[in-house]
């Protein structure tokens, strides 16, 4: 299977998501990006997390392929009330405007996509770290 990491957004689309998911070594790979949706695998090394972030209007979607987890989110950066493990197989549901973050808690790499609706990274956004994501002026 040859994989494609591009932003195939706007254009007719199918895929194993799953393999796509797995197969995945950036932290941030936007592979579709549509006027009301956008879809993102992420790769989270041990010890890591996808970082504390809150997502004004838009609902989101995460889905844990590989690897296990720490789920919280609250109401506030400061009030993170909801605390769940995660690992995989299991879906993550974010209401819009509710702060949240997912922490690699194991010992191998967290293998997530993710829904937006609507889209919340620039299309075509790739990073290849944790770190390339903190610096992009794009981000959060």
């Amino acid at each position: 299977m040859t994989f494609d990491f591009k932003d195939h957004g706007k254009t007719q689309f199918v895929v194993n998501i799953e393999d796509y998911t797995k197969e995945n070594e950036n932290y941030r790979t936007t592979i579709w990006t549509g006027e009301k949706l956008q879809v993102t695998l992420m790769t989270i090394q041990p010890g890591d997390d996808i970082g504390l972030e809150v997502h004004k209007g838009i609902d989101q979607f995460l889905r844990v392929e590989e690897g296990n987890g720490l789920c919280q989110m609250g109401d506030a950066e400061d009030n993170l009330t909801f605390k769940k493990e995660v690992s995989d197989g299991d879906a993550i549901f974010v209401p819009a405007n509710t702060w949240h973050n997912v922490k690699n808690t194991g010992g191998k790499l967290l293998k997530i996509y993710t829904i937006y609706a609507g889209p919340d990274h620039v299309p075509g956004t790739i990073h290849k770290s944790h770190e390339d994501a903190k610096n992009d002026p794009n981000e959060h």
